[in-house]
């Protein structure tokens, strides 16, 4: 049987075919409950959380491997672009980047606490009811501003440009960062919440909805969230971020969009499929296999202008 030609360069997930495909109404499916069972998820776990009293630090971490393992699972169902997938090779390099962005957290968590327990005040200064959404609004400004700097700052886009050397955006390349560019973007964000006071219950649950916004607006996954996108941000924004094509780049905000609406740097334009992700001047940074290499590159002279930024 002949597919045909509009079905064969449509959305992976329906490149078979729609009358001999099975799995196509799974993949309807799929695409409408992905996103709504991650937020779903993030409640669940804040609200077990707090009721149970458990360990805040033991549960982020058991969040964050089950939010990476679930977008992987659905990046081989519906997927958005197969070329996307890592290679065995690709998923040894992002695992090394990957500790060296929990190692680059680690130290964040510890030079701001060295900060808050000096300067932060000793105890809340707003009602539980008001806490969590002024949290959330001013822990995303604080990662826009940093994220927008790292791409307009010279010395700043040394660091930050490393996320947008690989030609692929996927779950796994998430992590491929240069620690101090994670130092930088935590340690502002983790500070101005601590500096607000708000409370460790309220700085735990934006972490968690963070970092499953974080992963997801990588994720090669053929999802659309609709009129959500004015809200929250989303992968159909970020590829367009990561876009070799300046003119199509920009979007700052990986949790919320709103910022992005705010300060004119929204990017969403349904089913637009960038022309290309990665570099504008890949030979202006280091290939990501090369660690050692991306690691000094923010320290070396730069060989030609270099930049990224929308």
């Amino acid at each position: 049987m002949d597919i045909p030609s509009e079905i064969d360069s449509g959305p992976p997930c329906l490149r078979r075919g729609i009358d001999d495909d099975p799995t196509f109404p799974l993949c309807s499916i799929l695409r409408r409950i992905a996103y709504p069972i991650l937020l779903a998820a993030v409640v669940s776990v804040v609200a077990a959380t707090w009721h149970y009293r458990w360990d805040l630090g033991q549960v982020s971490f058991l969040f964050l491997v089950g939010t990476i393992a679930y977008l992987a699972m659905l990046e081989r169902l519906i997927p958005y672009e197969r070329e996307w997938h890592p290679s065995p090779g690709e998923w040894g390099w992002y695992g090394v980047y990957f500790l060296l962005t929990m190692v680059g957290g680690g130290l964040a968590q510890l030079l701001v606490m060295a900060v808050v327990g000096v300067v932060s005040p000793p105890d809340p200064v707003l009602a539980p009811w008001a806490e969590l959404p002024l949290t959330l609004l001013l822990g995303s400004l604080a990662s826009y501003l940093v994220h927008r700097l790292g791409h307009i700052h010279p010395w700043l886009w040394r660091l930050h440009g490393v996320h947008h050397v690989p030609e692929k955006v996927n779950v796994a390349n998430n992590g491929v960062n240069h620690v101090f560019d994670i130092v930088l973007a935590q340690g502002t964000v983790q500070l101005a919440l601590a500096l607000f006071g708000f409370s460790r219950e309220s700085v735990f649950a934006v972490g968690l909805f963070v970092v499953a916004q974080g992963y997801f607006v990588h994720a090669n996954i053929d999802v659309r969230i609709g009129w959500l996108n004015h809200v929250f941000a989303s992968p159909e924004q970020h590829r367009l971020h990561h876009s070799a094509d300046l003119s199509e780049a920009g979007h700052y905000g990986s949790d919320l969009s709103i910022w992005d609406r705010v300060f004119g740097s929204f990017t969403w334009h349904p089913d637009r499929k960038p022309v290309a992700v990665g570099l504008r001047d890949p030979a202006s940074f280091p290939r990501t296999g090369a660690v050692v290499d991306s690691f000094l590159h923010p320290w070396r002279r730069p060989t030609k202008a270099s930049g990224q930024s929308a």
